[in-house]
């Protein structure tokens, strides 16, 4: 288990001692790190594979605890309901509360809870898919969302064989998340700037935030959005239904 991050993973870390060799210090650095992502990257392509086969549209959503990704989806599902087909993957330490939601709108929802790793695996990711499989009684999907466990760090370096990575940063975090979290951004298609019915009550500059994600990714699109007024639903909904277009 990393000990920095807990997330049950090993990591690469500097050593702690060198080696004395011929009074010289030797240092051997043993990347374990390597084959664990390796494993993962295996399977996130078997994911692929998987979806592609069946016409799924597999998006990973990638914020932090808070950031509205659950609330989001609930909105989604409503935008879309008796259009597109969507099954979800929600991600957690414990519990089944999202997925909870999830159903109560009428969509096939299976938790996957890691039991205190801070992200979700292919592998992982490959088993709640055959279980919600089993619960579709034969019902086509289009579109599957994986919502990660609540962390803009650990889900950003695991390839789950999404098609689409979102990542959420919400107004009450601040505009400086980009710069702090590069890799997330680095990633990610599209960033949704959420809860923004919350700008007049904070200290938020839009375009800071646009500006800095830009400089890390510019191929980036962007969303300004609140779950809560609808303000940029529409363009949400309108950038999924493009990219569905586009993979079919």
């Amino acid at each position: 288990m990393c000990d920095v991050c807990g997330c049950g993973h090993e990591h690469q870390h500097p050593p702690v001692s060198p080696l004395e060799n011929g009074g010289q210090k030797e240092v051997k650095v043993i990347d374990v790190n390597q084959s664990l992502l390796k494993a993962n990257e295996d399977a996130a392509a078997g994911n692929r594979r998987h979806f592609d086969e069946d016409g799924i549209f597999a998006i990973n959503i990638i914020s932090s605890p808070g950031s509205g990704k659950t609330t989001l989806l609930e909105k989604t599902i409503d935008a879309l309901k008796g259009e597109i087909n969507i099954g979800v993957l929600e991600g957690d330490i414990e519990t089944d509360l999202d997925a909870e939601r999830i159903r109560k709108k009428g969509v096939p929802a299976v938790q996957l809870t890691t039991g205190g790793a801070c992200h979700l695996d292919s592998i992982l990711v490959h088993k709640g898919f055959h279980s919600l499989e089993h619960s579709l009684n034969g019902k086509r999907l289009d579109v599957l969302f994986i919502e990660n466990v609540g962390n803009l760090v650990c889900p950003s370096f695991f390839d789950l064989g999404e098609h689409l990575r979102v990542v959420l940063i919400s107004v009450p975090e601040g505009h400086d998340k980009p710069l702090k979290y590069p890799k997330a951004i680095k990633t990610a298609h599209l960033l949704i700037i959420s809860k923004t019915d919350l700008v007049q009550y904070f200290d938020f500059d839009m375009q800071k935030i646009k500006k800095d994600a830009l400089s890390l990714n510019p191929s980036l699109a962007t969303i300004e959005l609140s779950s809560k007024t609808g303000e940029g639903m529409d363009d949400w909904i309108k950038f999924l239904k493009e990219h569905l277009i586009s993979h079919e």
